[in-house]
């Protein structure tokens, strides 16, 4: 053996000069002692004492390293022919003892009071070993360390509370053997909680300990259901499939017949793609079999989300957002049932799309499958496929090498975009059984040319020549059929073919921009401006009559109604096509628009150019339009917008009806041909809706009526630094007493103790104003009166304390005077445990408590769970 740090010539000598060692290794005929395979490194940073026995004593933070064995203690002995090791702790004057034995064999550390080892066969004794596994610790008074690693302990305690010197809880073993990051297996354990032995003990046990994910089995929850009885839910198996790829599969069944099944599975690919999907199937069955009330009903649901890396490939992308169930599976699942936002949920949208880039030629083409749900009324939307195809704008005229000005031809420009689509709405439960015929179907090609001049240096001109096509599969025609039994009096007939149909238009527009600067006379010394910039649009679109009989894009038929006078009903046999269809009629259309924009900038010593800008009027427009034609005004259009702060921008749009009101001949109010202009009246306001919210916070009045900023700054960084110091006490606190996490009390500027209780309110309100035409019109004005409805809802949390959180969500609807859906949840930090509550108002009164242990490992298996059925009535207890 050789020594570490403190050698003396007593270390020398008495290796030397140890006659006894030597005559007694020659003199003995018996079997020589197997040496050690390595040498054993010691050191002390007091002393080292050797004696004639053949001991070795090691004072002050001594340490012995063997292979990959070390040992550190105040106090170790070592037994030069024997190969043990004796290691113990010290005691000061006050009683606390200090430099208690660390072994650690790897990089699995023992903590003990007492430890005897030999090297040589690896075998020890522990008196109070300490050591963490996985997320717990595991303590006990006696223990044996085996040859290979494993410990046989009794009078043991298992605990995932990380002040195991007394623990919150623990599980009390009487005996165990533990293998460091593999396993622990216990016989007979009871549990303790606060000291408190329970009533609740198991025969035998089995932890796993290891550091990679691996398989295992999922202990399911129980409880008890109104309708289907008691039951066993989310148990099941995990397998850890790869690194890159999970599964879990989970079941539960229920007393009177009901269950169900599940599979997960989460996949990532790093820096290609990344995703989760999940189904599930159910089977539920409700009421006494042979009765009346008796059903069965069968749902499932697929939910899938993938997301491509954006580092996979620039030039294409695949991702999908699929959220598809039955429309009464949110009623029967539990789990939706005591989720009110889930279960409320009258809409679920589906998407998967796919597009390509092909950045030479300036081509991109996307694909998208799109499903929408209504769940109340089971109506389903499909579309599949939803191609889209654009070619950016190319000049098809301009020169490769230009010289001198540009000509007027090279600013002719076009692009193109295509689209095609196969579409169908029905219900979910004919999804399958609709034969393709009855499927929406078309191709949409659409190219604009355009280009843009200037005139007078600021009048620009923009003509352009638009052009539409479209392609059908099918077209209806229509015929009067007299059977009394026909319920509109029209047979329709499907002709299969294919159809094209075409339409162009040709527009001018006119815009230009005049900016106008205004310098106050008052605030000199904050050197104000103001610019006004206003942009008049007008435009010319002529569109040729499309309704003519060579188009064949309309048609009529004949019936003689019950006067004998023979009627004539035109129609389009492409009514109801997913791109539509050329209206008939020449239009010759005059648009006018305004748009405003008010800065105003100002002197400011806090940005950087010198200058701030500040939006008065981020925008204020209007548009109408005339019909040359038809000589018929559009209605008048209006819009602002005003950036009031950084985050929260106001938008208003709104519009004024251009024709008045009037009686027709049978005293109904129908929309006559004279404008609220001849009458003396501005248009008939249609309505506005619109919505806005606001966080409040400990921070908001801070804001408001709190110091400097520089003040603030300045308490900010006496608090990190305060906070950094409370942590780092906390924690040495933490690691050597039973006391729970403690924070230092902190004071205000006054000397007072700072309030601090962390709280936030979040505010939705939202508002629509429209004609109420269920109510008498005025005569005198000819307006019908406005009806406001508005609701106001109401979300956030609040702090009570260090461990208490408190959530909470409510509405209330001004127009029906309800409130809407109320949740509130509490939850308690327990330190090991967690306790949460959640309370349900509305049309699904419900509750719901749990008390579970933090640690995953035990979080499904020491919990308590007592929850109400949903429903209109309660029974609280």
């Amino acid at each position: 053996m050789r020594g570490g740090e403190k050698t003396d010539s007593l270390h020398r000598d008495s290796l030397a000069l140890d006659s006894l060692g030597m005559n007694s290794l020659a003199a003995d005929t018996t079997k020589k002692k197997e040496p050690l395979d390595a040498p054993v490194i010691y050191e002390a940073s007091d002393s080292i004492v050797f004696t004639k026995e053949g001991y070795a004593h090691l004072y002050g933070e001594g340490k012995v390293n063997y292979q990959n064995i070390e040992l550190t203690s105040a106090v170790i002995t070592m037994n030069m022919d024997s190969s043990t090791v004796y290691a113990t702790g010290v005691t000061d004057t006050a009683g606390v003892e200090t430099g208690s034995p660390i072994f650690k064999d790897g990089e699995t550390p023992y903590e003990s009071k007492i430890m005897r080892y030999n090297f040589k066969t690896k075998k020890g004794f522990i008196n109070s070993i300490v050591t963490q596994q996985g997320e717990g610790y595991v303590t006990s008074e006696e223990g044996k360390k085996g040859a290979n690693d494993e410990i046989y302990m009794r009078h043991g305690k298992y605990t995932t509370c990380d002040n195991h010197e007394h623990p919150h809880f623990y599980l009390k073993l009487s005996m165990a053997k533990v293998r460091p990051k593999k396993n622990v297996v216990f016989g007979p354990a009871q549990l303790v909680v606060e000291d408190v032995p329970l009533p609740i003990a198991v025969p035998f046990g089995f932890f796993p300990f290891n550091s990679s994910y691996s398989s295992g089995f999922i202990m399911p929850t129980y409880g008890d259901e109104m309708n289907r009885g008691f039951y066993l839910r989310d148990g099941g198996y995990y397998f850890a499939i790869s690194d890159q790829m999970d599964l879990k599969v989970l079941g539960e069944i229920f007393t009177k017949g009901s269950w169900g099944l599940s599979a997960a599975s989460n996949y990532n690919k790093r820096y290609k793609f990344s995703g989760s999907f999940n189904a599930s199937y159910l089977v539920t069955k409700t009421g006494e079999k042979n009765m009346p009330d008796y059903s069965v009903s069968k749902d499932f649901r697929i939910q899938w989300s993938h997301r491509q890396d954006a580092k996979a490939n620039p030039n294409s992308s695949f991702s999908a957002s699929v959220n598809f169930a039955t429309s009464s599976y949110d009623r029967s699942s539990l789990s939706s049932l005591y989720n009110p936002q889930q279960y409320s949920q009258n809409t679920k949208a589906s998407s998967v799309s796919y597009s390509r880039n092909f950045p030479e030629i300036g081509l991109n083409i996307s694909g998208a499958f799109n499903i929408t749900q209504n769940t109340r009324d089971s109506s389903l939307s499909m579309t599949l496929p939803d191609v889209n195809i654009s070619l950016n704008r190319i000049y098809p005229f301009k020169r490769k090498k230009s010289a001198g000005d540009e000509r007027w031809y090279e600013k002719i420009s076009l692009q193109y975009t295509g689209s095609i689509t196969n579409s169908i709405s029905t219900k979910d439960n004919l999804l399958f059984k609709t034969p393709l015929t009855q499927w929406e179907n078309g191709m949409q090609h659409k190219i604009p040319v355009s280009a843009t001049f200037n005139l007078f240096k600021y009048i620009n001109i923009v003509p352009s020549f638009n052009y539409t096509e479209r392609w059908y599969l099918r077209k209806v025609k229509q015929s009067y059929d007299a059977s009394p039994t026909s319920r509109d009096h029209v047979k329709r007939d499907t002709i299969n073919g294919f159809n094209r149909l075409y339409d162009y238009n040709l527009s001018l527009q006119m815009n230009t921009k005049l900016y106008g600067m205004y310098k106050p006379l008052f605030m000199k010394s904050k050197e104000l401006q103001i610019r006004h910039v206003f942009t008049p649009t007008v435009s010319y679109t002529y569109t040729p009559d499309f309704g003519k009989s060579r188009y064949g894009y309309y048609d009529t038929y004949t019936y003689t109604d019950e006067d004998g006078e023979v009627r004539t009903v035109e129609y389009s046999p492409y009514e109801g096509a997913v791109y539509g269809y050329p209206g008939k009629n020449m239009s010759q259309n005059i648009s006018f628009s305004i748009d405003n924009n008010i800065e105003m900038k100002m002197k400011s010593d806090k940005d950087t150019t010198g200058y701030k800008k500040i939006s008065l009027i981020d925008q204020l427009g209007a548009s109408l339009s005339y019909d040359v034609a038809n000589k018929k005004w559009s209605d008048l259009s209006m819009n602002l917008r005003l950036k009031l702060t950084k985050s929260y921008t106001f938008n208003m749009n709104a519009s004024f009806a251009t024709y008045a009101y009037q009686f027709d001949e049978n005293g109904n109010v129908v929309v006559g041909d004279r404008t609220e202009w001849s009458y003396g009246r501005f248009g008939r306001f249609q309505g506005y809706s619109g919505s806005f919210s606001y966080t409040l916070n400990n921070d908001t009045f801070k804001k408001l009526f709190g110091k400097k900023e520089e003040d603030e700054k300045n308490n900010k960084g006496k608090e990190e630094n305060e906070d950094e110091e409370t942590e780092e006490e906390t924690e040495e606190q933490n690691n050597n007493s039973n006391m729970r996490k403690t924070e230092k009390a902190s004071v205000d500027s006054d000397g007072y103790l700072a309030f601090k209780l962390p709280w936030s309110v979040s505010l939705s309100y939202s508002y629509s104003i429209r004609e109420d035409r269920s109510k008498d019109i005025n005569i005198k004005t000819m307006r019908y009166p406005y009806s406001l409805t508005h609701s106001l809802n109401v979300s956030g949390n609040f702090k009570i304390g260090s461990r208490w959180n408190m959530t909470y969500s409510t509405g209330y609807d001004f127009t029906s005077k309800e409130m809407s859906m109320t949740t509130l949840n509490i939850t308690r930090d327990l330190h090991c445990f967690n306790m949460s509550c959640g309370l349900v108002f509305g049309p699904f009164t419900s509750y719901n408590f749990s008390i579970r242990a933090n640690s995953s490992m035990l979080t499904d298996a020491l919990k308590w769970d007592q929850r109400s059925n949903t429903g209109s009535a309660v029974t609280w207890y």
